[in-house]
């Protein structure tokens, strides 16, 4: 199901966009013959792809190369039913590649080509439409876009166009690729969480934004920053959500993993869809995790987006059979 274009917005995300390369042979790394299968890609873009599966009107505030690739990209934007009015073009940046090999397919091999930065990463505040960031009912931000100037600086100032108005979403989205040592990424990361309304990170990610590998204690931490709703990911041992209320474990769902790349993405679409659906966060967290498996269980991260339809079925299998 796709959104109508045209009708306002219900959710902008920022951040990478890519043409994604995914290898087809389980366990082959990239000194062996390997073919690929060619899609879209980057963690802001897929979070939009995602929501628009599940019907919402979203768009993306990135950029990509005036080249066949980034008219590849937008195409296929448009036809997942994202809305591309703020995909902007750099006039001589290559839209940028993200070679994935299933080696192990729970953990690919990632190799990103961008010169030395994407043109995503170059993004302007004066490219920005001020008014669609204040009134989206989501605003979502993903961690590595603080990594750099001019991105740094233009998602900064989106911040303080919203003024931390509900829901402005910090996808805490460590890459040690994108920073020096992660003392850097720390400097950059922790100060996004005062403005921020939730948070969500794994183990490692909140170790780096708030000091806390522990999940209890990392969203403990968040919390204290003003964060409403914080969710750290426990890979098989489930998610800790937690609010001002208290706190909640939520088990995973388990499947045979194709590429663990995307799931990630799949649970943030979920995420939008509860938040914007005024769900309860742990019933928004179990959906989450079963978008999140049912991408696991295939090779893309765009394409292997769900529908609402088939984690609800996904849901009720488990419930049934536990």
């Amino acid at each position: 199901m796709t959104a109508a274009i045209g009708n306002p917005l219900e959710l902008i995300t920022v951040g990478r966009i890519c043409v994604d390369l995914y290898a087809n042979e389980a366990g082959a790394s990239f000194i062996d013959p390997q073919t690929f299968t060619k899609s879209i890609g980057g963690s802001a873009t897929n979070v939009a792809i995602a929501s628009a599966r599940l019907g919402h009107r979203a768009a993306v505030f990135t950029k990509v190369g005036d080249d066949p690739f980034g008219r590849y990209v937008c195409h296929k934007l448009g036809l997942f039913g994202v809305d591309t009015r703020y995909v902007s073009t750099h006039p001589s940046m290559p839209t940028p590649l993200a070679f994935a090999a299933m080696d192990p397919p729970e953990d690919p091999q990632l190799l990103m080509y961008r010169y030395p930065i994407g043109p995503d990463q170059t993004l302007e505040t004066a490219e920005i439409d001020q008014q669609a960031v204040v009134d989206v009912p989501i605003l979502w931000l993903t961690g590595a876009w603080f990594s750099d100037a001019p991105a740094r600086q233009t998602c900064w100032d989106l911040l303080g166009f919203r003024k931390r108005s509900p829901h402005v979403v910090f996808d805490i989205d460590y890459r040690a690729n994108f920073w020096p040592n992660r003392e850097a990424a720390t400097a950059d990361l922790s100060p996004v969480l005062e403005h921020v309304t939730v948070a969500v990170g794994n183990r490692e990610e909140c170790d780096v934004a708030v000091g806390s590998a522990e999940p209890p204690e990392a969203a403990r931490r968040l919390l204290q920053r003003g964060i409403e709703l914080a969710i750290v990911k426990m890979g098989g041992e489930g998610v800790l959500v937690a609010t001002a209320q208290g706190s909640t474990i939520v088990p995973p769902h388990f499947v045979q993993v194709v590429c663990g790349l995307g799931a990630g993405d799949a649970f943030g679409g979920m995420l939008t869809h509860g938040l914007l659906s005024g769900w309860e966060p742990v019933r928004i967290v179990e959906y989450c995790n079963v978008a999140g498996a049912i991408v696991a269980s295939r090779l893309l991260c765009s394409d292997a987006m769900p529908t609402l339809a088939e984690v609800t079925e996904a849901l009720e299998d488990r419930r049934v059979a536990g």
